[in-house]
């Protein structure tokens, strides 16, 4: 199928352009690379899907050196003129959206970026798959839309309309507005609320990048408050396991749009997760207590039951093997 993966340099969507690949399909992959964090680690995403750094210009569509199958292109989806010629010439069977301003702190930062990115750029892809439809649009929501619900674990049916962040709030309005456009338009689309995501290549704003690295630097750690939070720690292999399960399989309800968890339904204690840090590396990390900051919630843990029964999702890395995972990798990348 010919598939079109935003935010393709980014974390989830370097890895589900690999899964696409493997599965021999035709992938198109889009981001416009900014610097939200260290651009290094996006260009080496796409060396590793044979895109090389300096073949990468504005509008200009790049072949992998490694597979013939994909193409990236430097584009962004607030370009509503680029995006909707990109989908007149190219024909898409099925859109993942990964692209997004990401960070739940930096939203109360600089909010003008998340409407932008998150909110702008969302309406140019529905306006795009309303104008050039497609079989399936599958879109990237967030835990975060749950706030500080006390109802444990997360279900998809749970109420999600008090946002601890702006963040949240763009996410939860992207829930809405692809409803709206399943409604009037019947585009079909999925969301799907990701639960704290790392491994390998992961995000460097993220607690797994920030600890290890200060851990193996012997520099102090952050930990909010005072290390009493849970994260329901999700591997990104488990991540891509369960966008492949919903690839080719829109819903079928006369509304067309669903939501779906997908996360390890197992969550950790903070400290636990240091310690496991600590294991790994070798090293006793320094510790410098805070309070809770805003925007952040207690706790995340997602009820995945609905992903189970309708497709048999089952996440398989513990936290142990994902964390030497990550800590492999780390060593690697650095020393490159």
């Amino acid at each position: 199928m010919k598939i079109l993966v935003t935010g393709a340099a980014g974390f989830i969507g370097a890895a589900t352009v690999e899964c696409l690949l493997r599965l021999g399909h035709e992938v198109i992959g889009i981001d416009n690379i900014n610097s939200y964090y260290d651009t290094a680690l996006k260009y080496w995403r796409l060396e590793r899907l044979g895109v090389a750094q300096g073949d990468i210009r504005d509008g200009k569509p790049v072949v992998s050196s490694l597979n013939p199958s994909f193409t990236f292109i430097k584009m962004d989806i607030t370009d509503r003129i680029s995006l909707d010629r990109l989908f007149a010439d190219s024909g898409f069977e099925i859109v993942i959206n990964l692209a997004a301003q990401a960070g739940v702190r930096y939203s109360i930062e600089n909010p003008y970026a998340y409407v932008e990115s998150n909110l702008v750029g969302f309406l140019n892809l529905l306006e795009c798959c309303r104008n050039h439809p497609v079989k399936h649009l599958i879109y990237a929501s967030s835990s975060s839309v749950y706030g500080m619900s006390d109802h444990i674990p997360y279900a998809e049916s749970d109420r999600t309309d008090s946002p601890v962040s702006l963040y949240a709030a763009t996410k939860k309005s992207n829930e809405l507005m692809a409803y709206c456009y399943s409604q009037l338009y019947g585009v079909p689309a999925t969301g799907v609320r990701f639960f704290t995501v790392y491994g390998p290549a992961g995000r460097p704003d993220m607690a797994p990048f920030l600890f290890l690295r200060a851990v193996l630097e012997g520099k102090p750690i952050r930990v909010f408050n005072h290390g009493d939070m849970q994260r329901d720690f999700t591997y990104i292999d488990d991540i891509t396991d369960g966008l492949m399960l919903l690839l080719e399989h829109p819903s079928q309800e006369k509304i067309p749009h669903r939501v779906y968890n997908i996360g390890h339904s197992s969550p950790v204690q903070l400290m636990d997760f240091i310690h496991t840090i600590e294991k790994v590396a070798g090293r006793k990390a320094e510790m410098k207590m805070e309070g809770m900051q805003p925007g952040d919630v207690y706790c995340t843990y997602a009820d995945t039951t609905r992903l189970q029964q309708d497709f048999g999702y089952s996440p398989k890395v513990s936290i142990e093997e994902g964390i030497r995972n990550f800590y492999d990798w780390y060593l690697g990348f650095t020393k490159a």
